[in-house]
Protein backbone atom coordinates (compact mmCIF):
# COMPACT_ATOMS: atom_id res chain seq x y z
CA UNK A 1 0.00 0.00 0.00
CA UNK A 2 1.22 3.48 -0.81
CA UNK A 3 0.50 6.90 0.64
CA UNK A 4 -2.91 7.03 -1.05
CA UNK A 5 -4.26 4.62 1.58
CA UNK A 6 -5.63 5.21 5.07
CA UNK A 7 -7.25 3.22 7.85
CA UNK A 8 -10.62 4.57 8.98
CA UNK A 9 -11.79 3.38 12.41
CA UNK A 10 -15.55 3.81 12.87
CA UNK A 11 -17.24 4.05 16.29
CA UNK A 12 -14.99 1.71 18.28
CA UNK A 13 -16.43 3.15 21.48
CA UNK A 14 -16.86 1.71 24.96
CA UNK A 15 -20.60 1.18 24.50
CA UNK A 16 -19.68 -1.67 22.12
CA UNK A 17 -17.62 -3.31 24.86
CA UNK A 18 -20.37 -2.65 27.40
CA UNK A 19 -22.99 -4.34 25.19
CA UNK A 20 -20.68 -7.31 24.65
CA UNK A 21 -19.96 -7.61 28.38
CA UNK A 22 -23.71 -7.49 29.07
CA UNK A 23 -24.13 -10.56 26.86
CA UNK A 24 -25.58 -9.03 23.71
CA UNK A 25 -25.05 -11.62 20.95
CA UNK A 26 -22.45 -10.52 18.44
CA UNK A 27 -20.30 -11.74 15.58
CA UNK A 28 -16.51 -11.48 15.33
CA UNK A 29 -15.27 -12.12 18.86
CA UNK A 30 -11.74 -11.27 17.63
CA UNK A 31 -12.69 -7.84 16.23
CA UNK A 32 -10.85 -5.97 18.98
CA UNK A 33 -7.64 -7.97 18.47
CA UNK A 34 -7.87 -7.49 14.70
CA UNK A 35 -8.49 -3.77 15.20
CA UNK A 36 -5.37 -3.49 17.35
CA UNK A 37 -3.35 -5.43 14.77
CA UNK A 38 -4.51 -3.25 11.88
CA UNK A 39 -3.81 -0.07 13.82
CA UNK A 40 -0.30 -1.31 14.65
CA UNK A 41 0.29 -2.32 11.03
CA UNK A 42 -0.85 0.96 9.49
CA UNK A 43 1.09 2.98 12.06
CA UNK A 44 4.27 0.95 11.51
CA UNK A 45 3.89 1.40 7.74
CA UNK A 46 3.59 5.17 8.21
CA UNK A 47 0.09 5.25 6.72
CA UNK A 48 -2.61 7.59 8.02
CA UNK A 49 -5.12 6.49 10.63
CA UNK A 50 -8.33 8.45 11.08
CA UNK A 51 -11.11 7.92 13.61
CA UNK A 52 -14.84 8.58 13.45
CA UNK A 53 -16.82 8.59 16.70
CA UNK A 54 -20.54 8.85 17.33
CA UNK A 55 -21.79 11.75 19.46
CA UNK A 56 -25.54 11.26 19.58
CA UNK A 57 -27.43 14.49 20.34
CA UNK A 58 -30.12 12.58 22.27
CA UNK A 59 -29.57 12.85 26.02
CA UNK A 60 -30.66 9.23 26.59
CA UNK A 61 -28.01 7.86 24.22
CA UNK A 62 -24.89 6.16 25.57
CA UNK A 63 -22.96 7.17 22.43
CA UNK A 64 -22.07 10.64 23.64
CA UNK A 65 -18.58 12.06 23.90
CA UNK A 66 -19.25 13.38 27.41
CA UNK A 67 -19.89 9.87 28.78
CA UNK A 68 -17.42 7.05 29.51
CA UNK A 69 -19.46 4.83 27.16
CA UNK A 70 -18.73 7.25 24.31
CA UNK A 71 -14.95 7.08 24.71
CA UNK A 72 -12.70 4.94 22.47
CA UNK A 73 -12.21 1.28 23.31
CA UNK A 74 -8.70 0.39 24.55
CA UNK A 75 -7.96 -1.43 21.27
CA UNK A 76 -8.73 1.70 19.23
CA UNK A 77 -7.26 4.62 21.15
CA UNK A 78 -6.30 7.46 18.80
CA UNK A 79 -2.67 8.50 19.02
CA UNK A 80 -1.61 12.12 19.16
CA UNK A 81 -1.92 13.59 15.68
CA UNK A 82 -4.54 11.11 14.47
CA UNK A 83 -7.68 13.08 13.61
CA UNK A 84 -10.96 12.24 15.31
CA UNK A 85 -14.19 13.25 13.57
CA UNK A 86 -17.31 13.37 15.73
CA UNK A 87 -20.56 12.63 13.93
CA UNK A 88 -24.18 12.89 15.00
CA UNK A 89 -25.63 10.57 12.35
CA UNK A 90 -24.80 7.26 10.76
CA UNK A 91 -22.26 8.23 8.09
CA UNK A 92 -18.80 9.43 8.99
CA UNK A 93 -18.98 11.76 6.00
CA UNK A 94 -22.05 13.81 6.94
CA UNK A 95 -21.25 17.06 8.72
CA UNK A 96 -17.75 16.05 9.83
CA UNK A 97 -15.20 17.40 7.35
CA UNK A 98 -13.84 13.87 6.83
CA UNK A 99 -14.04 13.99 3.02
CA UNK A 100 -12.19 17.29 2.92
CA UNK A 101 -9.46 15.97 5.22
CA UNK A 102 -8.97 12.91 3.02
CA UNK A 103 -8.75 15.08 -0.10
CA UNK A 104 -6.20 17.43 1.50
CA UNK A 105 -4.07 14.41 2.42
CA UNK A 106 -4.35 12.88 -1.06
CA UNK A 107 -6.09 9.76 0.22
CA UNK A 108 -8.15 7.92 -2.37
CA UNK A 109 -8.32 4.47 -0.76
CA UNK A 110 -9.90 3.59 2.57
CA UNK A 111 -9.65 0.47 4.69
CA UNK A 112 -12.65 0.60 7.02
CA UNK A 113 -13.08 -1.19 10.35
CA UNK A 114 -15.27 -0.71 13.42
CA UNK A 115 -18.87 -0.96 14.51
CA UNK A 116 -21.65 -1.43 14.25
CA UNK A 117 -21.34 -3.17 10.89
CA UNK A 118 -24.97 -2.86 9.78
CA UNK A 119 -25.28 0.78 10.76
CA UNK A 120 -22.40 3.26 10.89
CA UNK A 121 -19.79 1.11 9.13
CA UNK A 122 -22.28 0.36 6.37
CA UNK A 123 -23.33 4.01 6.00
CA UNK A 124 -19.74 5.27 6.08
CA UNK A 125 -18.50 2.70 3.54
CA UNK A 126 -21.36 3.43 1.14
CA UNK A 127 -20.85 7.18 1.49
CA UNK A 128 -17.13 6.77 0.82
CA UNK A 129 -17.81 4.80 -2.35
CA UNK A 130 -20.43 7.31 -3.49
CA UNK A 131 -17.86 10.09 -3.03
CA UNK A 132 -15.38 8.26 -5.26
CA UNK A 133 -13.10 6.65 -2.69
CA UNK A 134 -11.98 3.05 -3.20
CA UNK A 135 -13.27 1.08 -0.21
CA UNK A 136 -12.06 -2.06 1.51
CA UNK A 137 -13.98 -3.31 4.53
CA UNK A 138 -12.19 -5.71 6.86
CA UNK A 139 -14.69 -8.46 7.56
CA UNK A 140 -13.18 -9.73 10.82
CA UNK A 141 -12.43 -6.29 12.29
CA UNK A 142 -16.09 -5.33 12.53
CA UNK A 143 -18.50 -5.57 15.42
CA UNK A 144 -21.96 -6.82 14.48
CA UNK A 145 -24.74 -7.46 16.95
CA UNK A 146 -27.91 -9.50 16.66
CA UNK A 147 -30.87 -7.26 15.96
CA UNK A 148 -34.64 -7.44 16.15
CA UNK A 149 -36.33 -8.58 12.96
CA UNK A 150 -39.05 -6.24 11.75
CA UNK A 151 -41.65 -9.03 11.84
CA UNK A 152 -40.66 -10.35 15.26
CA UNK A 153 -37.85 -12.46 16.63
CA UNK A 154 -34.17 -11.69 16.24
CA UNK A 155 -31.70 -11.80 13.39
CA UNK A 156 -28.54 -13.68 14.37
CA UNK A 157 -25.40 -11.52 14.55
CA UNK A 158 -23.64 -13.67 11.93
CA UNK A 159 -26.59 -13.23 9.55
CA UNK A 160 -26.60 -9.47 10.11
CA UNK A 161 -22.86 -9.34 9.39
CA UNK A 162 -23.11 -11.51 6.26
CA UNK A 163 -25.99 -9.52 4.79
CA UNK A 164 -24.14 -6.25 5.49
CA UNK A 165 -20.88 -7.48 3.93
CA UNK A 166 -22.68 -9.00 0.94
CA UNK A 167 -24.39 -5.68 0.23
CA UNK A 168 -21.11 -3.80 0.45
CA UNK A 169 -19.27 -6.31 -1.74
CA UNK A 170 -22.05 -6.20 -4.35
CA UNK A 171 -21.46 -2.59 -5.25
CA UNK A 172 -19.45 -0.48 -2.84
CA UNK A 173 -16.04 -2.06 -2.34
CA UNK A 174 -14.01 -5.10 -1.45
CA UNK A 175 -14.47 -7.22 1.67
CA UNK A 176 -11.23 -8.73 2.98
CA UNK A 177 -9.88 -10.46 6.11
CA UNK A 178 -7.38 -8.78 8.43
CA UNK A 179 -4.47 -11.01 7.43
CA UNK A 180 -4.86 -10.15 3.74
CA UNK A 181 -4.75 -6.43 4.51
CA UNK A 182 -1.77 -6.78 6.86
CA UNK A 183 0.14 -8.79 4.23
CA UNK A 184 -0.03 -5.81 1.86
CA UNK A 185 1.47 -3.33 4.32
CA UNK A 186 5.12 -2.41 3.87
CA UNK A 187 7.05 -1.29 6.93
CA UNK A 188 9.78 1.24 6.07
CA UNK A 189 13.34 0.09 6.77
Amino acid sequence: MDQGWALLVVDMQMEMANATAAGRPRANPDAEDNTAGLLAGFRAAGLPVLHVMHDDPRTESRFRRDLPSGQPMPCAQPLEGEPVFWKTGSSGFVGTGLAEELQVRGIQNLVIIGGVAAFCVNSTARSAANLGFAVEVVEDALIAFAMPARNGGDLDAEVVLEVTLSGLAAGFGKVLPTQEVLARLTVPA
